[in-house]
């Protein structure tokens, strides 16, 4: 599927060690550049350095038998590692993080020594680039801890320029700059909504519903990954990886618009349920217009792009 979309890299990530190395390892003997990152989320602290540092081994075994690997330790952690933010759980940080209820000073100062323990981690197994993927508003690591500077960029702006001027504050570091993650949902407004875009969907609803009445559209999200791609690439950038390749928990209803669950997905492709109604049903995919926008940049750029775990 990368070769469909011209791409030269897979953005392996997520939980589970066996799916993160075979996933990892078959792009690898497929010839494509492996970005691999671990995303442990909602569990002890101990026990994601360990996931992170199990990861790490593999890659480091995968860079020695020759494949071409980068490895990032994690994603975010202030969202995924529990006892920086309040809350138990992903999405109780975001809703404490939302409601203001969150010691600025004391977070920054966790998030902080977290970091340093999962870089230590990371270079303790790893010997090639190392990298984190960081969120451009919250996070401040000190990147002298690792090789590459990952940011998952969800500014929206309407002149490319001012993602440009956005950017260059990244590059002071004297690093290659990648784009870890970007992107944006199907409908009109998305963009303005960052890495929130996805929060128009009701789950507490059964089967979950969308809210208020978004107006679903491809060329926005076309229009703005194809944009932030010519961005990049006049910036001559490490890499750039599209957030994401397919959403399989969001299926496409062009037949029931409040179910349409894919319009507040960020994938490049939409997933089609041979029975809608049926949870279980079997399903394809379908590309949406990003898809193609994303496959006709690469060809001709031949800049990176993902297709996470």
């Amino acid at each position: 599927m990368p070769r469909r979309r011209h791409a030269d890299t897979v953005d392996v990530t997520g939980d589970g060690v066996e799916r993160l190395t075979t996933t990892a390892a078959e792009a690898a003997e497929r010839g494509l550049h492996v970005w691999l990152q671990p995303t442990l989320g909602d569990a002890p602290q101990r026990d994601i350095l360990e996931h992170i540092a199990e990861t790490g081994r593999f890659a480091e075994r995968l860079r020695r038998q020759g494949a071409s690997v980068d490895f990032s330790v994690g994603c975010e952690f202030w969202l995924f590692v529990p006892g920086i933010l309040p809350g138990e759980t992903v999405l109780e940080r975001i809703e404490n993080l939302r409601n203001g209820t969150v010691d600025w000073p004391r977070m920054r100062r966790r998030l902080a020594d977290f970091t340093v323990r999962a870089a230590k981690a990371g270079r303790s197994v790893f010997r090639g680039n190392l990298s984190y993927a960081a969120a451009q508003s919250i996070d401040a690591p000190d990147w002298n801890l690792f090789d590459i500077v990952g940011i998952d960029y969800y500014a929206h702006f309407d002149q490319p320029s001012d993602h440009v001027r956005e950017l260059r504050r990244y590059l002071r570091w004297g690093k290659p700059l990648a784009i870890t993650e970007f992107g944006t949902c199907a409908y009109v407004g998305a963009p303005e909504t960052g890495g929130m875009g996805w929060d128009i969907v009701d789950y507490d609803k059964e089967p979950p519903e969308i809210k208020g009445n978004p107006v679903r559209s491809e060329r926005v999200q076309a229009d703005h990954v194809g944009g932030l791609l010519d961005v990049f690439a006049s910036m001559g950038l490490y890499a750039a990886m599209a957030f994401e390749f397919i959403s399989a928990d969001a299926p496409h209803r062009p037949d029931a618009p409040r179910l349409d669950l894919d319009m507040a997905s960020y994938a490049l492709t939409k997933v089609i349920r041979d029975r809608p109604d049926d949870p279980a049903s079997g399903w394809h995919w379908e590309p949406k217009e990003a898809f193609r926008a994303v496959a006709r940049r690469y060809g001709a750029a031949g800049h990176r792009t993902s297709q996470p775990q």
